[in-house]
């Protein structure tokens, strides 16, 4: 496992964009796959997007394909998600999540390490 800190979350207004980041720790940061979730008040927890060992290989949520964009910097050991064009029902805790396989999964149950989350808040 690895430990994982995100951070770039915020109160914006709709329509502005955020990037959150999420910094892993240890030297193994290269074998995981990751992932972006989000958890708004009183749902479930949903996938946002992942990204694969390498960085070649993504998948989006449908509710964000085209506005937000998941990257990572082997080098640096962080993961980004871009998000551009924010609605409000985008309002909600976003997590990084780490798993010990090459191509990243919407399935929250395939990924064994998570962050504690950042809050995004999109006003109308």
């Amino acid at each position: 496992q690895v430990q994982l800190v995100e951070s770039g979350g915020g109160l914006v207004q709709a329509g502005d964009s955020l990037r959150l980041s999420c910094v892993a720790s240890g030297r193994t940061f290269r074998i995981y796959a990751m992932g972006w979730f989000r958890q708004a008040p009183g749902k479930e927890r949903e996938f946002v997007a992942h990204i694969s060992r390498s960085g070649g290989i993504t998948g989006y949520a449908d509710s964000v394909k085209g506005r937000f964009t998941i990257s990572r910097d082997n080098a640096k050991n962080t993961v980004y998600l871009q998000m551009n064009s924010l609605k409000p029902e985008a309002t909600a805790v976003y997590s990084c999540a780490a798993g010990p396989f090459g191509v990243g999964l919407p399935q929250i149950s395939a990924y064994d390490s998570w962050g504690q989350g950042t809050q995004v808040t999109v006003s109308s």
